[in-house]
C-alpha cells in the first residue's frame, strides 16, 4: 500500500474509524508518553506487546512494543489535561484517542499473597482475562510450538504464575466487577496433557467464579476428544466457548503451528457443529489470524461455513510478538484486512451473528480487530 493513499486530503480530517483501527493494528504506534493509561503488556498469551486505546467509543489493542511499531508512521501524542491524545501521521492529525485507566483491582493481593495482576488482567476496557495454565505441552518443543506464541514469556519474567487456582480466580473476578465494573471474562489455557485439552481445569475454574460473582465467562480450549465436555462446561457455568483455528489452510497450519495442526480443520469443524447446540448460535467462536499466509479468499470461504454453523469467526490481523520465531514476520496491510473484514461483516450482520450479541469473550470485546467497527456501520 502506498504510504499516503489512506491519508485524508484535509490535514485536520480524521480517518474513518475502521480504517484507522486497521492501520494502527497493522503499523502499530509510537507513544510520546509510554506511561499514559493502562500499562502495556509484554509476552504471555495475547494480546501482548500492545497498549489499550479508546477511539470513537471503541477500545482497541494497538501494538507498541513490536518491530513494526518502532518504525510506525503513527505517533500518539502525550494526553492533554482532559486525557485526550491526538494521533499524528506525517504532521497531520488523523484521529483522537484516550487511554483506559489502570484498574483498581491491580492494587490488591489474594488471600495467599499473590498480586491480583498475576492472576488476571484487564483487556480492552471492561474484560477480565486469565490464562489458567501458563504452560503448554507444545511450547518447549521447537518442532511443535506455535511460532507466534509467547505464553511462557510472562511466566519466565515473573509477571504471572503457572497455575491459577479456582479460589484465586473467584477472588479476583469478584473484585474486578465490584471495583472496576468489569462486564465479562475470558478464561484461556495452555494445553495440558490429556484428551480433555484443558476442559477439566476450565470447568472447575468457571464454576468457582460463578459461585462468587455474576459475570459472563467465555472459556477457550482446543477441541476435546470427548465432545461431552461442551455440556460439562456449560453446566459449570460457561456462557460462551472459543476454539481457535488461528490459520485455516492445512499448509499454513503445518508451517506456523505444527503441533496444533495435528488437530485438523475438519476436526475443528466437527467440534463446532457439536458445540453450537450446547451454547447457542453466536456463542461459539474461533480466532483467525490474518496475515500468516492464508489468502483472503480462504479465510472468507471457511468463515462462510462457520457462520452457517452458527460460529462467530473473529478475524484479527497477525501481530508479531518480540522473542518469538515470528517476531520479524510482516504484518498484514490494512488493505488486506479490509478485503476480509468488509465482506465478513456483511456476512455476519446478514446472518444475525453480531459481536454485540456475544455474551462473553474475544468477539464481544473486539479490541484486537476492526471487525466490530465494520459491523457497527452496517447495523440498522
Amino acid at each position: 500500500m502506498e504510504d499516503q493513499t489512506s491519508l485524508p486530503t484535509n490535514p485536520t480530517q480524521d480517518l474513518p474509524t475502521e480504517l484507522l483501527i486497521s492501520e494502527l493494528q497493522s503499523f502499530g504506534a509510537r507513544l510520546s508518553d509510554p506511561k499514559a493509561g493502562l500499562e502495556s503488556r509484554r509476552g504471555g498469551a495475547g494480546p501482548s506487546d500492545h497498549k489499550a486505546l479508546t477511539l470513537d467509543g471503541m477500545t482497541v489493542m494497538v501494538p507498541v512494543h513490536t518491530a513494526p511499531a518502532f518504525d510506525s508512521p503513527y505517533v500518539v501524542e502525550k494526553p492533554d489535561e482532559a486525557g485526550r491524545s491526538r494521533i499524528i501521521r506525517d504532521g497531520r492529525r488523523v484521529g483522537e484517542v484516550s487511554f483506559p485507566a489502570r484498574p483498581r483491582f491491580y492494587d490488591l493481593t489474594t488471600a495467599d499473597g499473590i498480586p491480583y495482576s498475576k492472576i488476571a488482567v484487564l483487556h480492552g476496557r471492561d474484560v477480565l482475562a486469565t490464562t489458567v495454565l501458563q504452560t503448554c505441552i507444545r511450547y518447549q518443543s521447537r518442532t511443535k510450538t506455535c511460532q507466534f506464541c509467547s505464553i511462557g514469556q510472562s511466566l519466565a519474567a515473573g509477571r504471572t504464575i503457572a497455575h491459577k487456582t479456582p479460589a484465586q480466580l473467584a477472588e479476583v473476578a469478584k473484585a474486578a466487577v465490584e471495583l472496576d465494573g468489569v462486564k465479562h471474562m475470558v478464561m484461556t489455557t495452555g494445553t495440558p496433557k490429556g484428551d480433555d485439552r484443558g476442559c477439566a481445569i476450565l470447568a472447575e475454574s468457571v464454576r468457582a467464579v460463578k459461585a462468587a460473582v455474576d459475570l459472563p465467562v467465555q472459556v477457550q480450549s482446543e477441541p476435546p476428544e470427548d465432545f461431552g465436555w461442551f455440556q460439562r462446561l456449560k453446566d459449570a457455568g460457561a456462557d460462551a466457548l472459543g476454539m481457535h483455528l488461528e490459520a485455516v489452510t492445512e499448509g499454513v497450519r503445518q508451517r506456523i503451528m505444527p503441533g496444533k495442526a495435528q488437530v485438523s480443520v475438519e476436526r475443528y469443524m466437527e467440534a463446532f457443529a457439536a458445540a453450537v447446540p450446547v451454547f447457542g448460535r453466536g456463542q461459539v467462536s474461533t480466532y483467525i489470524l490474518a496475515g500468516l499466509g492464508d489468502t483472503a479468499e480462504a479465510i472468507l470461504a471457511i468463515s462462510e461455513k462457520l457462520v452457517a454453523l452458527g460460529v462467530y469467526p473473529f478475524v484479527v490481523p497477525f501481530v508479531p510478538i518480540s522473542g518469538t520465531p515470528l517476531e520479524s514476520y510482516p504484518t498484514p496491510s490494512s488493505a488486506f484486512m479490509n478485503s476480509i473484514l468488509a465482506p465478513l461483516s456483511r456476512m455476519l450482520v446478514t446472518s444475525g451473528l453480531k459481536a454485540t450479541d456475544i455474551k462473553a469473550g474475544c468477539g464481544r470485546c473486539g479490541a484486537c480487530s476492526a471487525l466490530a467497527t465494520y459491523e457497527r456501520r452496517l447495523a440498522p
